[in-house]
């Protein structure tokens, strides 16, 4: 805006500019920013780590089953010198445990084909080529560690390589690396499938997306989760259509989500994630004077409150208070106010007026927010800050893959290797 746009405004626009410029920047604590993102002198003032007054302390727990017990008895009686002869009875005076990783080195196997000459006729004999000897020369457990490695700890190929070599003394070029992480994500496709048919038969399906770079372009890195499913999916365009492809026709009780408009519309009802809400409602209570937003913000704490008890009320009883919020929500809506930072809130709560208390209709079963999603997608977050994205789309939709099948086995409780070494063996 240039000086002769400022000269056409009236005075009461000018103060609101003014106004708007002195509002304080959002935070991770009043929008969907990052943590990272946060003003340093806010990270300065914000409370030490550590164990505060008062928590109780915790030890680590002995093994259940170490694999060797050494007694150390005393020979000497430390008052008169004596001999304390080893059938002497003894007790337990306390319990420590050493553990150290054993040193790590690669099982070579060299297969050798013989031939051998018939003494009867003279022919040659040639021992068939043996399984362990065709295709790939590394075995299941190097294919899980190396994609363990990319995909869960979010190692560029560069530092994988260096991983291998300095852990274990493999010595592997990135082209090998990338031979070997494409054999190992084609073992994930049937397990994917199996997810993606999980959830299209889902009542309650939640859905995120975040950005991701692919190729060089922006693209973005989908999550849907339901009850016994998690589906990622990479996706050049952030669009409508991907859920669609997704969901294939299928159309849940309830859809969890935020209120972009690419996720509305999926399901008989909607959810709307009330986390997003209360960081939009923290900001304006902060650059405010205006009570609504206070007054909002009481109300979602007692929608929070409520349902972290929803499961233990009678129907009866969720009625009554849903009757109750519902009523304190008009009066909210209908306050007057001329602040615009209000306005736009009663208009965007209004607009979502239905979505909010739909949880109370599915106890149990309809989370408040979307947080589970957010989890779900922190991994690709990581992995994007600390790797740039995905050279090519094949890697992306691998990794999605990957991903789809460890953290619906996690649903279960298995554990990310584990899933992964099961997979590829």
């Amino acid at each position: 805006m240039g000086r002769s746009d400022l000269e056409r405004l009236s005075r009461e626009e000018l103060i609101e500019l003014v106004l708007r410029l002195q509002r304080p920047q959002k935070t991770s604590r009043t929008s969907s920013k990052p943590p990272s993102t946060d003003r340093k002198e806010r990270r300065e003032q914000a409370k030490p780590g550590g164990a505060k007054p008062g928590h109780e302390g915790h030890s680590r727990v002995l093994s259940e089953d170490p694999d060797a017990v050494v007694d150390h008895r005393p020979d000497r009686c430390a008052c008169c010198g004596g001999a304390l002869h080893g059938d002497l009875p003894a007790e337990v005076v306390s319990v420590s445990e050493r553990i150290e990783l054993p040193a790590v080195a690669p099982v070579v196997t060299r297969h050798r084909r013989l031939a051998v000459q018939c003494p009867s006729c003279g022919g040659r004999g040639v021992a068939p080529v043996p399984q362990a000897a065709r295709g790939t020369p590394f075995g299941p457990r190097l294919h899980a560690v190396a994609t363990y490695l990319k995909t869960f700890q979010a190692l560029s190929y560069e530092r994988l390589q260096a991983a291998l070599s300095d852990l274990f003394g493999l010595t592997l070029s990135q082209g090998g690396l990338m031979n070997l992480l494409r054999r190992a994500q084609a073992r994930f496709r049937a397990g994917r499938e199996a997810a993606v048919a999980k959830l299209r038969r889902a009542e309650v399906v939640a859905s995120d997306e975040t950005g991701v770079r692919i190729e060089g372009s922006n693209s973005y890195h989908w999550v849907f989760h339901s009850t016994d499913a998690v589906v990622h999916t990479a996706s050049p365009t952030r669009g409508a259509v991907v859920v669609r492809e997704m969901m294939d026709g299928h159309r849940p009780a309830v859809w969890i989500s935020d209120r972009y408009t690419a996720q509305q519309g999926h399901g008989v009802r909607h959810q709307t994630c009330l986390a997003h809400l209360a960081r939009d409602v923290a900001y304006a209570v902060e650059v405010s004077a205006d009570p609504v937003p206070l007054r909002l913000q009481f109300w979602l704490q007692a929608v929070f409150a409520l349902a972290e008890r929803v499961t233990d009320l009678a129907a009866s009883t969720l009625a009554a208070k849903r009757r109750a919020l519902e009523r304190r929500l008009s009066d909210i809506l209908s306050a007057p106010s001329r602040c615009d930072l209000t306005y736009e809130l009663q208009a965007r709560i209004g607009r979502a007026r239905d979505q909010l208390l739909v949880f109370l209709d599915h106890p149990g079963t309809v989370a408040v927010t979307n947080n589970g999603c957010e989890r779900l997608l922190r991994p690709a977050v990581v992995q994007r800050k600390m790797t740039n994205g995905y050279r090519a789309m094949w890697a992306a939709t691998g990794e999605a893959d990957i991903r789809t099948v460890v953290d619906t086995a996690r649903l279960s409780g298995a554990s990310p290797f584990a899933t992964i070494l099961a997979t590829v063996a």
